[in-house]
């Protein structure tokens, strides 16, 4: 391997005579033969709540079903994903996948399970660690955040109705961010004045959590089997926290990135749904492409029914009723019409975010090439737990392969894919829940 003199670290910063550095953009000169192969690897899963519309081959609304017709590279897509067409090479649909715990839970229990597997048995609803939260153990330590999670509803929700799709080492909900202008400031603000004040901030935070870990080894001495079980997942928020701070304390004298936020409507919330979801999309695209973050979540609504904050949007955007109320009218008269508009609109604005992606060079490729996408739900219609519809975009350069419609038998676990998917992001696992093996029809 030949390195060549002209090579400047990723990391270069200019140096002001008086102590100023201003990070460069990412330059060709940056790339070496070296790192041409060790491009980030990323992860985005965007969730929609209540399935989608899947008529019958005889029904008069068959022309807006969620899935395209036909399978293997024999397909069409029909009007509900027509927008998805240009990127045709960079898709593929997974029929029949589902989580094998999830058929014996309710219809608006399994958000809490998508990216997890999970099995809630009895008056028990302890989750697990999702794949998002595995990829960031893995190398989130190459970014200065390790994750983001975002939802319209925001926070954790409650269980088996949660608003979050990410949840840590032990089932513990990580609350998603549901306003931009937070996101945005938190990812790219800029604030002089404060990073001192911040500075002896995290430096007193770490003081006391070093102070409290002492002092747990004390208290868990004293404690019994059920207590010592509930302190122990404490800890584990205490040392969330601690790895948070140190993370922040090592990247405090790095700026941060400047991206152009003309185009962003930072200050849209869920009363002007369009601007919303383009924003939330485009803050995704904007932590990938400055390698903020490799690992994303957002949950476009919960299935929490009447009380969800984005169950309004297709009322707000002219479809009628309420997202709940057009899954269950699906098999209505106009029904499949009208879910499958609201299904069309949410692809538009897939499309709108994949191509961005698309379009964005990265060494050579693009960062779709190095960014893997999990699109779907966890009901097929209204309160059906089986045959998630299910799309994965991205990850050419992965060693990913598109371009089809993938029927899988009833009892392929959908942690296969996860399996699937943790191993192209270098994430080594041989098994992940319930899982069966890979879903080597796409690798």
């Amino acid at each position: 391997m030949i390195t060549k003199s002209w090579h400047l670290d990723r990391r270069t910063f200019l140096q002001g005579t008086a102590g100023v550095s201003l990070s460069l953009p990412l330059l060709e000169c940056m790339s070496s033969d070296a790192n041409q192969n060790q491009r980030p690897k990323r992860l985005c899963a965007v969730y929609f709540p209540y399935g989608a519309m899947t008529p019958r081959n005889d029904s008069p609304d068959k022309d807006w079903g969620w899935m395209p017709s036909g399978e293997g590279r024999d397909y069409e897509f029909n009007k509900s994903l027509k927008s998805l067409e240009p990127l045709r090479d960079q898709l593929t649909f997974l029929k029949g996948l589902s989580h094998l715990n999830g058929r014996r839970m309710g219809g608006h229990d399994t958000a809490d399970i998508w990216l997890t597997g999970a099995q809630f048995k009895g008056g028990s609803f302890r989750n697990s660690i999702s794949i998002d939260q595995l990829a960031a153990q893995h190398f989130g330590d190459a970014t200065r955040f390790s994750s983001l999670t975002m939802s319209t509803d925001g926070g954790v929700g409650e269980a088996t109705r949660s608003s979050t799709l990410s949840f840590g080492r032990n089932g513990t909900p990580i609350p998603a961010q549901n306003r931009p202008r937070l996101v945005f400031n938190r990812f790219f603000g800029v604030n002089s004045e404060s990073a001192g004040r911040q500075r002896k901030e995290l430096e007193n935070s770490g003081s006391m959590l070093d102070l409290l870990l002492e002092h747990s080894k004390t208290v868990r001495k004293k404690l019994g089997k059920q207590d010592l079980q509930k302190f122990d997942e404490y800890l584990d928020s205490v040392r969330s926290i601690e790895k948070r701070v140190d993370r922040s304390q090592r990247w405090l004298d790095i700026p941060k990135p400047e991206v152009d936020a003309t185009d962003l409507h930072l200050d849209s919330d869920h009363n002007s749904p369009e601007e919303y979801i383009r924003t939330m999309y485009d803050l995704i695209f904007l932590a990938f492409q400055t390698d903020s973050t490799r690992v994303a979540t957002y949950q476009l609504g919960n299935m929490n029914g009447a009380t969800s904050i984005a169950g309004q949007f297709p009322q707000l955007l002219g479809f009628g009723k309420k997202i709940h109320a057009l899954a269950h009218g699906w098999n209505k008269k106009g029904g499949g019409e009208a879910l499958g508009k609201w299904d069309q609109y949410l692809a538009e604005q897939l499309a709108r975010f994949l191509s961005r992606l698309n379009t964005t060079q990265e060494g050579d490729g693009t960062l779709l090439d190095h960014t893997m996408v999990l699109y779907g739900s966890s009901n097929s219609t209204t309160h059906n737990n089986n045959n998630y519809p299910l799309l994965l975009a991205g990850g050419n350069g992965l060693g990913l392969k598109h371009g089809q419609v993938h029927n899988h038998s009833k009892d392929t676990p959908l942690t296969n894919l996860h399996v699937t998917m943790l191993n192209r992001l270098g994430v080594p696992t041989e098994s992940f829940v319930d899982s069966t093996g890979e879903l080597t029809d796409l690798i």
